[in-house]
This record gives C-alpha cells, sequence and structure tokens, in this order.
C-alpha cells in the first residue's frame, strides 16, 4: 500500500516513514505543501497523511485543490490543531479522518487501514472514454463491439491511462505504477508497451484515444 505523508517536522516525518516502512507501507514524503500537492497530484496514493500548518500550501489549501480537482484519494489530517472548529473545517474540505497530535502509533494505523478498507471496497465504476471501456471487476476492455484481449501489464496500463484522462503520464509514472520500478532512460520498455496498446486500443479506428505528448510522456483523451 502506498502512502504520501506530508509533514513540515523532520523529526516526526522519519519517526512516521520509519514506523510505516515496517509496517509494510510505500512512503513517499514532502516537508512543505507545494511539494506535497504536486505528488498528490501526479501520483497514485492508497492514503494521504496530512499536516495542516505547513510552509507555501498549508494542509486546508491542499485538500481543497485535490478536493476541487475530483481527487477522492482519502486523507487523514494528522495535526496538532486541536479545536473543534477545526476539525469540522478539516471534514468539511474533505477530510476522511482526523487525528490530533499527540497520537498513539498504534492507532494511527488502525484507522489508516480501515480508511484503505472502506476504500478497496468501495462500488468500482467502469471506466469509459469515448468508446472504450473498461470494467476492472470483470477484467474485461472493449472498444466499440470488440472485446480486447490485453496481457496483465497491457489491462493496468489501460487502467492508468484511464484513470488519469486527459492528464500527461511521464515514463516514470507509468513505471512506477505499472511495473513497480525506477525508470531507466536507457530502455524503452514503455514506450514499447504503449505500442503495443494503442495497436490494441486505436487499431485502425478513426478516433485515436492514446496519444504522445513529445518531451513529456503520454495521455489517453478523446480529441
Amino acid at each position: 500500500m502506498r502512502v504520501l505523508l506530508v509533514e513540515d517536522n523532520l523529526k516526526t516525518l522519519s519517526y512516521l516513514q520509519q514506523g510505516l516502512s515496517e509496517n509494510n507501507f510505500i512512503v513517499d514524503t514532502a516537508q512543505e505543501g507545494q511539494t506535497g500537492l504536486f505528488l498528490a497530484e501526479n501520483d497514485i496514493y492508497d492514503l494521504i497523511i496530512l499536516d495542516v500548518m505547513m510552509p507555501k500550501i498549508d494542509g486546508w489549501s491542499l485538500i481543497k485543490k485535490l478536493r476541487e480537482k475530483n481527487r477522492t484519494v482519502p486523507v487523514l489530517f494528522l495535526t496538532a490543531r486541536d479545536e473543534l472548529n477545526d476539525k469540522i473545517k478539516g471534514f468539511e474540505l474533505g477530510a476522511d479522518d482526523y487525528l490530533v497530535k499527540p497520537f498513539a502509533f498504534s492507532e494511527l494505523l488502525v484507522r489508516m487501514r480501515a480508511l484503505i478498507r472502506r476504500k478497496n471496497s468501495a462500488p468500482v465504476d467502469v471506466l469509459q472514454v469515448a468508446d472504450l471501456k473498461l470494467d476492472p471487476i470483470k477484467h474485461k476492455a472493449i472498444r466499440g463491439e470488440n472485446l480486447l484481449q490485453l496481457t496483465q501489464k497491457e489491462f493496468l496500463l489501460l487502467s492508468l491511462l484511464m484513470k488519469k484522462t486527459g492528464e500527461a503520464l511521464s515514463r516514470t509514472l507509468i513505471a512506477e505504477q505499472v511495473w513497480d520500478i525506477n525508470f531507466d532512460s536507457d530502455t524503452n520498455v514503455i514506450d514499447v508497451a504503449i505500442k503495443r496498446l494503442r495497436a490494441k486500443v486505436d487499431g485502425d479506428s478513426e478516433k485515436k484515444l492514446i496519444h504522445t505528448i513529445r518531451g513529456v510522456g503520454y495521455v489517453l483523451e478523446e480529441r
């Protein structure tokens, strides 16, 4: 499970990163809100742990921007702000939970796992762009009336592109999310995979959905 931890106190950040890593979480970190927002908008996480008072962009502004862009990733506020009005504000802005410092690490783990279970048990919608449909439950992808014969990696790649419809995805992000590897710029594994997927998805269709963004990566969108 992948978690984004946005916390400006280095001691707290290190403590949480170590504890979560020991409990089998993959942890990305940011010490200020601007970097946290960039990571939240450009990567995929099971949960975001967010402080309120931070440099550049505070936690209130960060979650507001995420929810305005329809990012539904669960957010848990972990903050010293313990006033009832602060808690109410956090939930009104779209937080899924609110834990006040000082806190017990065991309680944090319980709350995190509950949020992730809730997220994973929620109904999974069929993704659709133009006449392309992907059903994560039935593990089927259909273009028009044609059932696409995709490998496991191709299905994951298409799912990522469709979840991020309209967003330019870098090769690095694709490698991390689909292959769980650090991208090596000397290899063309991503380009080859996209070429094969594009042949199956777009084929002879007049309307192409998978596009190359020169110098950036790839995007799936209706043009």
